[in-house]
């Protein structure tokens, strides 16, 4: 089984852009943990559900290509596909585009290790190896 994809929408802050009038680099990284979380959210799992069954996600890894300009109040659209990275890891991949054009603006990917509160790393639960068709 493919795990599913999805997709969340924002609007590009103030506070995101800096003296260029587009986005600050480091904020692409902000907007992945908004579609992680919202992947997440959408396949019944929560963030707060899997720490509350003692599992921690941890960013061992990332990687950003900028693509294009995205400015004040622009409106995005994060897609978030998963794939298991390893024994004790996953990838999250992510594209922003411009909702309204599609025009991309970043891609890339985070990695995160299941581990304890400790840590130590964890096999996947489950239910995310089910989701993954494993």
């Amino acid at each position: 089984m493919v795990p599913p994809s999805s997709t969340a929408r924002l609007r590009v802050r103030y506070s995101d852009i800096d003296a260029l009038g587009t986005y600050y680099n480091s904020r692409a990284l902000e907007w992945f943990e908004v579609a992680r979380l919202q992947w997440l959210r959408d396949v019944g799992r929560p963030y707060r559900e899997i720490e509350a069954a003692g599992y921690h996600l941890p960013v061992t890894e990332a990687h950003l290509r900028f693509l294009g300009r995205a400015t004040f109040d622009d409106e995005l659209v994060l897609s978030t596909r998963v794939q298991r990275e390893g024994r004790a890891a996953v990838r999250f991949q992510v594209r922003v585009t411009h909702a309204e054009t599609g025009a991309p603006v970043c891609e890339g990917y985070t990695i995160h290790a299941f581990t304890d509160a400790a840590g130590k790393p964890l096999r996947p639960p489950r239910w995310f190896l089910d989701l993954l068709g494993e």
